[in-house]
């Protein structure tokens, strides 16, 4: 599948233009308010850089320095062992939201006589896991809020094996810095391994107890409860354990990585 511009979210309703015309006032002051902060934004990234605001170059490479920044400092803060909150089955959102880099009408699902997992890097055993393989392990569930970085959530209830026992029965090198995910649609993406060993990380494959649907990830998809949604990468088909820094589809156009919540 070849890469396409993300569609917008097929969950927004069109604005109401009565409601913007009723405060338009407001709208205008806010809007001015903006402005202000703009140039104070701007005028500190010129104090603090040294550099001309006006050199695109310079202010994206201030900008790239700023998230690789903030990317330490959400791994030093983040505790491996502190839980996300959890929400009863009544809560969960059935079935939950598509979201991806296209349409939903451009979604192409995945051939199950030819789909297997491959497996990279610091890894021991790298022979292909069929989806039968992965079945037979324990299930671990977990009902957790999803939180997308447009602006909308919903709690979802995923099941499938904990990533570390998946890591752990593979041989994987579990000192490594990354690991990492490619997907059936094109999509790639890459978690810290404090993240990969959290209690809440799964490699899910049925969501309120069903099978994963086509459009959600079928026949397996990350889960994490800790990261925003682009950081839950579906359809895998390949995973790598490796200390070389890997990026990710949004990341490497300008998201932040670590993507903590």
């Amino acid at each position: 599948m070849s890469l396409r511009p993300p569609a917008g979210s097929q969950f927004r309703r069109p604005v109401d233009q009565t409601v913007l015309t009723r405060h338009k006032a407001l709208i205008e002051a806010i809007d001015r308010r903006k402005v202000l902060r703009g140039a104070l934004s701007l005028g500190a990234l010129t104090l603090l850089s040294g550099c001309d605001v006006t050199d695109t170059d310079a202010v994206q490479g201030v900008l790239t320095a700023v998230s690789a920044w903030n990317d330490r400092a959400q791994a030093w803060l983040f505790d491996q062992d502190h839980l996300a909150p959890t929400f009863s089955e009544a809560e969960v959102l059935k079935p939950p939201r598509f979201n991806a880099y296209y349409s939903l009408q451009d979604m192409s699902p995945v051939d199950m006589a030819t789909w297997k997992l491959e497996l990279g890097g610091l890894i021991a055993s790298k022979r292909p896991w069929s989806a039968a393989d992965i079945y037979a392990l324990p299930e671990q569930e977990i009902i957790i809020r999803h939180v997308c970085v447009e602006g909308w959530d919903y709690i979802g209830q995923w099941s499938g094996v904990n990533l570390r026992r998946f890591l752990e029965t593979v041989g994987a090198d579990l000192t490594a810095k990354y690991v990492a995910f490619r997907c059936f649609d094109d999509y790639y993406s890459s978690i810290d391994m404090a993240t990969a060993l959290h209690p809440q990380t799964i490699l899910a494959t049925r969501y309120a107890k069903e099978p994963l649907g086509d459009p959600f990830g079928y026949p397996l998809r990350l889960r994490t409860s800790t990261k925003l949604g682009f950081k839950n990468p579906k359809w895998i088909t390949a995973i790598e354990v490796t200390n070389n820094y890997p990026g990710g589809f949004w990341e490497d156009r300008g998201f932040n990585w670590f993507a903590g919540l």
